[in-house]
């Protein structure tokens, strides 16, 4: 996913500037190489939850402007001239990333994050919110844009519309996913989301 930049906001009174920019990090649709075992892993948390229940990443530090806690939701979109970030209640609608990090730095958010939002000021960065894919059971995603969103699962002009099957703990493999089904796999936080593609 190509990196979205954000326009510069000029601090009242102390001609500063504060920039807010996403980028992308994006994980690839993994496919099974192998018919899943006779045991796959159990789905986590309710259908529904729009969370994974994953211990969370520490807060590693980092202050950025736009204020989140690690466990919430953010809508965030716009262009890669004019970016925007709000809160967003987990599994809504508007909801597209979970926090699940803080960091100084958008290079310390590891791989596990499909976003990375972060601010700099003077040019400097100051801080980074390290974002995941508000995924939830029975929802589906278009994510082959700049930013994921949530879509019908009926939508047929998605670019890479996929329907989320189960969350799988503990795991590391698509292998574990029902069925043979696709997904997206989270090495740092051992969980698979197991998807199908939408045709």
């Amino acid at each position: 996913m190509p990196a979205i930049s954000a326009a510069a906001l000029l601090l009242a009174g102390c001609g500063t500037t504060v920039s807010g920019h996403p980028q992308a990090a994006p994980g690839d649709l993994v496919i099974p190489t192998k018919a899943p075992g006779t045991t796959p892993g159990k789905p986590s948390g309710k259908p529904g939850s729009g969370a994974p229940t994953t211990t969370p990443r520490a807060d590693r530090g980092g202050n950025t402007d736009f204020q989140a806690t690690i466990g919430d939701c953010v809508k965030l979109g716009g262009t890669t001239d004019n970016a925007s970030i709000q809160k967003a209640s987990c599994g809504s609608q508007d909801s597209n990333y979970k926090v699940t990090g803080k960091a100084p730095r958008n290079a310390q958010c590891g791989k596990d994050s499909d976003q990375v939002y972060y601010e700099t000021l003077n040019g400097v960065e100051t801080g980074a919110l390290c974002l995941t894919i508000d995924w939830v059971v029975g929802d589906c995603m278009d994510v082959g844009n700049d930013a994921a969103h949530r879509i019908p699962c009926t939508a047929t002009t998605a670019t890479e519309g996929v329907k989320v099957v189960s969350i799988v703990q503990h795991s590391s493999s698509v292998d574990d996913c029902p069925d043979g089904d696709q997904g997206y796999v989270y090495d740092e936080r051992n969980f698979v989301v197991c998807v199908n593609t939408l045709k």
